[in-house]
């Protein structure tokens, strides 16, 4: 199985990347850090040496970047099987006072990464009757929350365009899950003095998506929300 991952250097993308190289998958990676995706890179490699690790770097915010790295993945002349589209980026505010541009920022990278990279990409999976599309949500799109502002509108749009995608997708056998996950472990929160055991593991989440993507063509999770055991902070 082929495994393209954007954002995939750090967080829930290279959590995600380490599962299905554990569990022998090929990997396409991306992430707008050049030199941080290439240490991930090496650090799978290492780990996992009887797989196969690619990686180029792409701002997915950029639309012809977008657009490049899909082109990029089909130009490696293999399926694509899994498409993760876990880029995204949080600015904290609110609608009536966050700065002016942050709206069009939010939305370029957590729903127009997601979108021209999935376009770009999605006549192979058609061609092929199969894949298996995840696009990162987040619990802000199904809840509204202090300080979320631009950000949690841009996740409510990601959550759509999963909606209408799913659908769409349906009669070419290719699947869409919506993955909601609340506060995960990740380097973001290092400095929050959030005690990690409060919240979830990165891991948590990867290892639902993996789940998600081993069932039979028959079926087809849509949805997955995970929080923390003790909610949401």
């Amino acid at each position: 199985m082929n495994v393209i991952i954007t954002g995939a250097s750090r967080g829930l993308g290279k959590a995600i990347a380490h599962l299905f190289a554990q569990n022998g998958h090929n990997l396409v990676l991306t992430s707008r850090n050049e030199v941080a995706l290439y240490n991930a890179m090496q650090e799978i490699m290492t780990a996992y040496p009887a797989i196969t690790v690619k990686a180029k770097a792409f701002d997915l915010s950029q639309k012809e970047d977008a657009q490049a790295f899909g082109k990029w993945v089909l130009s490696l002349q293999a399926p694509v099987d899994v498409l993760v589209n876990n880029a995204g980026l949080f600015d904290p505010g609110s609608v009536y006072n966050e700065p002016d541009g942050t709206l069009e920022h939010m939305m370029a990278v957590n729903l127009y990464s997601a979108y021209h990279v999935t376009r770009t990409v999605i006549d192979q999976m058609i061609a092929q009757k199969s894949g298996h599309i995840f696009n990162m949500c987040s619990i802000a799109s199904l809840k509204a929350y202090p300080n979320g502002g631009a950000y949690s509108i841009s996740k409510y749009a990601l959550a759509g365009f999963s909606t209408n995608l799913r659908e769409e997708m349906k009669p070419f056998g290719i699947k869409v899950t919506a993955v909601y996950p609340g506060a995960a472990y990740t380097d973001s929160w290092a400095e929050s003095g959030v005690d990690p055991k409060r919240i979830m593991q990165a891991d948590d989440i990867a290892r639902m998506i993996y789940t998600a993507s081993q069932l039979s063509p028959q079926a087809c999770v849509e949805e997955i929300i995970m929080r923390p055991q003790l909610g949401d902070l």
